[in-house]
């Protein structure tokens, strides 16, 4: 049987609440949106990359938000040590997580997204948007910020993913 990418649902919302729920909001609706994208696509789907010579896809993304996610949120707003599953991981190639994207691991590479995810999820949850920590390239950096950075940068991975998807099998949607 041919793995394909789970369906996800996408809720809007919430557009009544305080800083902290309206923020988390938005960034679970893009993490959604994300999801949507690469949903009922096969690994060789998720691996086809865009414009050769570019290694840009789908599951190269995947890839690459799986250590957005932990390094922010983890290693950087919570202080826990991370392992990256893809940057830095090999030093002769610095977009390991888009080139080494390939169909075979395109369902454990989707399963280290989702728990990514939640491993974010948890981090964030216990740190309010006012906690500071010190970035060694940015120096100190709030929690909101980082929240706001995510729902940047989901929000740009996604206009990549609606192009994306159009050239794998025509879909199109916000």
């Amino acid at each position: 049987m041919v793995w394909t990418a789970p369906q996800t649902d996408r809720l809007d919302g919430p557009f009544v609440g305080d800083e902290r729920e309206v923020l988390t909001g938005f960034l679970e609706y893009q993490r959604a949106t994300f999801l949507w994208k690469c949903s009922g696509l096969t690994g060789e789907q998720l691996a086809r990359r865009s414009v050769p010579p570019s290694p840009l896809s789908l599951l190269g993304l995947v890839r690459h938000m799986t250590d957005v996610e932990r390094s922010w949120f983890v290693r950087r707003v919570a202080g826990r040590p991370v392992e990256m599953r893809y940057f830095d991981t090999d030093p002769d190639d610095p977009d390991i997580e888009f080139t080494g994207a390939a169909a075979e691991g395109a369902e454990k590479d989707y399963a280290l997204l989702i728990s990514a995810i939640d491993e974010a999820r948890a981090a964030l949850a216990e740190f309010p948007f006012d906690h500071v920590f010190e970035h060694p390239r940015h120096g100190p950096v709030s929690t909101r910020w980082v929240v706001t950075h995510m729902i940047e940068e989901y929000a740009r991975h996604n206009g990549h993913a609606d192009f994306l998807r159009e050239l794998i099998d025509g879909a199109t949607g916000e």
